[in-house]
């Protein structure tokens, strides 16, 4: 009588696959989570005292890119808070900034107008309060000062463009939804790269702006990028900002489209400026 051999075969080969299988699985259960380390920290410039939120990831060892988040006009909030959480699962160690100082929040668009005010009006003052919090991230061992970059939305976004014609040593600077007229543009000041992520439909941000802005950069061959979204208003990232634009009857809103693709748009721009 012939021994079938095929049978044993194709039980070998099965159980090859389940135990490859298995192997896999277990390797994709047991690997680690994000641990977020989250310090409330204090700083300060001259005779003001800042607040600052730092967040990273205790699994990852050694330094790594850091990243300064730039609030809206409201001050200090969850929102930039949320961000600096979520650029920290990235791998980044992250810190989300008291720009206006000792903890300064607005209540309605009255109060962020005169809080914002004079930040636009003197780079000076932007920048020293800018500097601080810079040093302050810089403390920390698991940043590698070679590698930062700033992000800011609205007010903010306006802000780290600032801070990038005003020489910052960054290697980038990310605009969600921000202001584009800014500080005078030098050429030999420049360094950091630029992405823009801005909403088409702006009703603070025109197309004369946009126009001026490229016009700017083109002139003087800066490295930018500008992203435009369909269908986006004024602050198309903040989930709370439809709330907040019918309570004041602004004109913003949010758009989980335009929100999901300015932030893969901000990993993209972080791969390609960061070095590995």
């Amino acid at each position: 009588m012939k021994k079938n051999w095929i049978a044993p075969i194709v039980l070998a080969v099965f159980m090859g696959t389940l135990s490859t299988a298995c192997n896999n699985a277990d390797k994709n259960t047991t690997q680690k989570e994000p641990a977020l380390k989250e310090e409330n920290v204090t700083y300060t410039q001259d005779s003001t005292t800042m607040n600052g939120f730092v967040v990273y990831d205790e699994n990852i060892e050694g330094k790594r890119p850091a990243i300064i988040v730039v609030h809206e006009w409201w001050g200090l909030n969850d929102y930039a808070r949320m961000r600096a959480r979520e650029l920290a699962k990235l791998g980044y160690i992250a810190m989300a900034i008291d720009l206006y100082g000792n903890g300064k929040q607005a209540n309605d668009p009255t109060e962020a107008t005169a809080l914002a005010t004079p930040f636009y009006a003197s780079l000076p003052l932007a920048k020293s309060h800018f500097d601080a919090a810079l040093e302050k991230l810089k403390s920390y061992p698991q940043t590698d000062p070679g590698n930062m970059a700033a992000i800011g939305y609205c007010f903010g976004g306006a802000m780290v463009l600032n801070m990038a014609r005003a020489g910052e040593d960054l290697k980038g600077v990310v605009s969600f939804h921000g202001n584009l007229t800014a500080s005078p543009l030098d050429k030999e000041k420049l360094k950091a790269a630029i992405l823009v992520c801005h909403g088409n439909d702006d009703k603070f941000v025109l197309q004369p702006e946009v126009e001026k802005f490229k016009h700017d950069m083109d002139s003087i061959g800066a490295n930018y990028t500008f992203k435009s979204y369909d269908g986006a208003t004024h602050a198309f990232t903040n989930p709370d900002a439809t709330a907040m634009g019918e309570k004041f009857g602004i004109p913003i809103a949010y758009n989980a489209a335009a929100d999901s693709a300015s932030w893969n748009d901000m990993k993209t721009f972080f791969s390609t400026i960061f070095k590995k």
